[in-house]
C-alpha cells in the first residue's frame, strides 16, 4: 500500500490549494479516504472524510464550507480542494487509508497559509 500526497505549498491568507493523494497497491475503490492534519500545538486533526462512491463526505467544524474533499476511482486519488485558507490551515496534511481504523498513511504534504 503507498500514498503519496502532493500539492502543498506556500499560500497567503483568502488563497486556495487543491491536494491531491494518489494510492497505488489496493482496490482503492474499497476504501473510505481521509485527510488529516497535524500541527505542533494542536497535534492530528481530522479535517474530511469520503466514502467508497464519493457520495458521501464529512468535514470537521473548522473547514466545512471552505474545502471539499473528492475522489476519482478510475485515476486513484482523491482530493482536497482547500479555499479561504487561513493561517490557521498551516499544517502537514495526511492523506490516510480507512479500514477498522486509520491503517495507512502518506508521507505528508506541507501547507502554509501566511502573508
Amino acid at each position: 500500500v503507498q500514498l503519496q500526497a502532493s500539492g502543498g505549498g506556500l499560500v497567503q491568507p483568502g488563497g486556495s490549494l487543491r491536494l491531491s493523494c494518489a494510492a497505488s497497491g489496493f482496490t482503492f475503490s474499497s476504501y473510505w479516504m481521509f485527510w488529516i492534519r497535524q500541527t505542533p500545538g494542536k497535534g492530528f486533526e481530522w479535517v474530511s472524510g469520503i466514502n467508497t462512491g464519493g457520495d458521501t463526505t464529512v468535514y470537521a467544524d473548522s473547514v466545512r464550507g471552505r474545502f471539499t474533499i473528492s475522489r476519482d476511482n478510475a485515476k486513484n486519488i482523491v482530493y482536497l480542494q482547500m479555499n479561504s485558507l487561513e493561517p490557521e490551515d498551516t499544517a502537514l496534511y495526511y492523506c490516510a487509508r480507512a479500514d477498522d481504523f486509520l491503517d495507512y498513511w502518506g508521507q505528508g504534504t506541507q501547507v502554509t497559509v501566511s502573508s
